[in-house]
Parts: C-alpha cells; structure tokens; sequence
C-alpha cells in the first residue's frame, strides 16, 4: 500500500522547500508577543522526480519564540 502511495506521489509532482533567507520583520507575535521572524522560501514542484513543473517564491512569517506561523505571502518571481 506505501508504495502505491509512493508511486502516486512521484508521479503527480513532489514539492521541496529550500530556504533562502531570514530576517527579523517589524511587529510582535500576538500570542506571546515575541519577536517576529521573515523567511524566505522557494517550492519547487516535481513531476517525475526530476522535471520542474514550477516554481513559487513566499515569505512565511513566525514568531521566533513559540514558532507559531502567522502568515506566508506568495510573490512573483
């Protein structure tokens, strides 16, 4: 059964994320106000383990205390 599951996914695309920055955001977390934190992060989603099918570029935002996401923007590169 996994590996049905396996071969479903490898062929539908697998995404990966790199991350390629970070850095301290303006504003506080509103759970435990601690600081905010900025990454920057590219998908890359593949069909058959080595074709891109396409690339998309966000910034999530969290709190660097409790790691609570608050917020992931979607930009065009």
């Amino acid at each position: 059964m996994m590996a049905a599951a396996a071969m479903a996914a490898a062929c539908c695309g697998l995404e990966e994320e790199t991350v390629t920055g970070e850095q301290k955001a303006p504003g506080a977390c509103p759970r435990c106000s601690g600081a905010v934190v900025a990454t920057d992060v590219e998908s890359v989603r593949r069909v058959l383990c080595c074709l891109p099918l396409c690339v998309k570029n966000k910034r999530k935002f969290s709190c660097a205390r409790c790691r609570r996401s608050l917020a992931a923007l979607y930009t065009h590169a």
